[in-house]
């Protein structure tokens, strides 16, 4: 093929490509970051196209376009998708502060994929030692996926990794990165013996090498021992592992209420009595989202057969609340929902008691939230507040957050009919 047709082949194949990712979950996070890649790519080849820069017809092949639509592909065969080239910051063996791309987040968060499109045979070479100065082998990458993953639990479970491969990937490095703990996606193909005449490069004798070096060493030659002396037989595929796939995640099963949420499943806006007009603005507003959408049946699904834990500092506050503000319904069913409670006294995680206060991050919050980070539970809030404050300095909870419900009982005498 000329390098004109590559060329117009490659604008074309970039242009589908951007129209996809702009109908793919357009509110997602790292939607426009995708975007913006793709239209770069597209300026790129634009220029060459035009005569401004002048490129070998290989280069072209060496686009990013072959990578991006990997992770497209990888996007669309995936349910609840949240992030799209999402980086994450942790700490490596060393201590060291590192961060990684992760090319699609999805399954809520639960879900890590890399998308690789790359071919089998370059990726084998690289792992066997033979590819270019610079290059990082796959098994290597996933030794860094999985050292982050451990660090940014969702709900207390660490997300699974999954490496897709859109070109293939040969049989013994599935199954390392299988062993490893990593789910492998797309071909797997065989691998035919191959002879060598290479002579062992002599080393210094065990006294003359430093311990440390020596152990390296050995590791490095038992690492390499599966992959020598092979080559990639694209033409046998062993086994096929295709998207969509079903990542089973254990759910937390605890669920920590705080303050907005007792109030939110108590009040009367949320009990039919929302087809009124209030002389308080906010009041109003919020019967109209409960009219557009009901609150109770969310939370009455996600709290459904689960353990549910209220702290002293949660229920004190909602008791003040109540007997100053609850009508005599709402009192009625904060008294059946108390019951159903396990009430636990303060109990803050150490990572909340180093927290900065401020005017959103006040100590009452600190305690209903760090008490659910201690039980290992997901906090039900509409404090959202507290927890973009929290994320700001580094701490990030797990939780569900639903609309609030202000107590109104006590008001719809005086509010106007809808």
């Amino acid at each position: 093929m000329s390098l004109k047709a590559t060329l117009q082949q490659r604008i074309s194949s970039t242009q589908v490509l951007l129209q996809r990712v702009e109908q793919l979950c357009p509110g997602v996070e790292g939607h426009q970051k995708l975007c913006g890649k793709l239209r770069a790519e597209l300026r790129f080849l634009r220029r060459v196209e035009s005569g401004e820069l002048q490129v070998k017809e290989s280069h072209l092949h060496s686009t990013n376009l072959t990578h991006l639509t990997a992770i497209v592909d990888s996007a669309q065969s995936l349910d609840h998708v949240v992030a799209l080239l999402r980086v994450f910051t942790y700490q490596d063996a060393a201590g060291h502060r590192r961060t990684l791309v992760v090319d699609v987040v999805a399954n809520g968060g639960h879900t890590w994929v890399k998308a690789v499109g790359r071919k089998a045979e370059a990726l084998h070479n690289i792992w066997q030692g033979r590819g270019q100065f610079g290059d990082k082998s796959i098994i290597k990458q996933a030794e860094e996926f999985l050292q982050a993953s451990c660090q940014q639990p969702v709900h207390y479970r660490h997300p699974h990794v999954v490496f897709a491969f859109y070109n293939g990937v040969s049989c013994p490095m599935a199954d390392r990165l299988r062993d490893m703990g990593v789910l492998v996606r797309g071909d797997i193909v065989a691998v035919s013996s191959v002879e060598t005449e290479e002579e062992e490069e002599e080393e210094p004798a065990e006294g003359d090498r430093d311990e440390a070096e020596v152990e390296e060493k050995e590791e490095h030659k038992n690492e390499e021992a599966a992959a020598q002396l092979t080559q990639v037989d694209r033409g046998t595929v062993v086994a096929h592992m295709a998207f969509p796939m079903q990542v089973q995640v254990e759910e937390c099963r605890r669920v920590n209420l705080d303050i907005t949420t007792l109030i939110t499943y108590v009040s009367s806006l949320s009990h039919g009595r929302c087809h009124l007009t209030f002389r308080e603005p906010v009041l109003t507003e919020q019967a109209a989202q409960e009219r557009r959408k009901m609150v109770l049946p969310q939370l009455d699904a996600f709290m459904e057969g689960k353990q549910l834990f209220a702290c002293q500092a949660a229920v004190d506050d909602f008791q003040v609340i109540l007997n100053t503000l609850g009508g005599p319904g709402e009192k009625e069913r904060a008294q059946k929902l108390l019951a159903r409670l396990h009430l636990v006294d303060d109990q803050p995680s150490e990572r909340t008691l180093r927290l900065t206060t401020s005017a959103k991050i006040n100590r009452r919050s600190m305690m209903i939230f760090g008490t659910g980070d201690s039980l290992r539970a997901v906090t039900m809030t509409a404090n959202s507040r507290f927890i973009r404050a929290a994320a700001n300095q580094g701490v990030h909870y797990s939780v569900f957050i639903h609309q609030p419900r202000a107590l109104t009982e006590g008001k719809e005498w005086r509010a106007t009919p809808i």
